[in-house]
């Protein structure tokens, strides 16, 4: 019964040592791979774009804010309480949509930024699919900074897949 039980342990070790050997394993760094693809510069330009004239937009809300604020300030001790406190709401009313445009300028700016890479990392996770089928690799880690990846010392397919892309 011991020497059954050796065997079987034997046998699965052996079984499992031979499937790992088949296992190949490849890295990309799919952040340098993207920032190289012709797409991912029409992107930036483009959100740079939109960011500009939102930042634009808002200089122009703050500008008229300080401007307005100034005027009221040197009319205050000759202007009467109420319209002080009307101007006071206005100018209350007039920070927080300021601050609602800012907020949601941001939140604009972050989904147009989604759906323009959403397609380019598409593209890239095709061509690094294709890419590791052809070279029979099993699995195809991220080595981008910060993504878990400690050592990749093993097959790098940046160059590969920026081949199969044309550049």
């Amino acid at each position: 019964m011991k020497q059954l039980k050796t065997l079987v342990i034997a046998l699965v070790l052996f079984v499992g040592s031979q499937m790992s050997a088949q296992t190949k394993v490849a890295h990309i760094d799919v952040q340098a791979l993207m920032s190289n693809m012709p797409e991912m510069k029409t992107a930036q330009s483009q959100l740079k774009t939109i960011q500009d004239n939102y930042d634009k937009e808002y200089k122009t809300m703050v500008q008229e804010y300080q401007t307005k604020l100034q005027k009221y300030e040197q009319e205050a001790p000759t202007a009467g309480e109420a319209v002080n406190e009307s101007r006071s709401k206005e100018m209350q009313d007039m920070g927080n949509r300021i601050q609602q445009y800012q907020q949601s300028a941001a939140k604009e700016l972050q989904q147009k930024e989604m759906d323009l890479l959403k397609p380019i990392l598409e593209k890239a996770q095709a061509a690094i699919q294709k890419v590791a089928a052809a070279k029979g690799f099993n699995y195809v880690l991220d080595a981008t900074t910060g993504s878990g990846v400690l050592v990749a010392n093993g097959t790098d397919l940046l160059a590969d897949v920026k081949k199969e892309l044309g550049f």
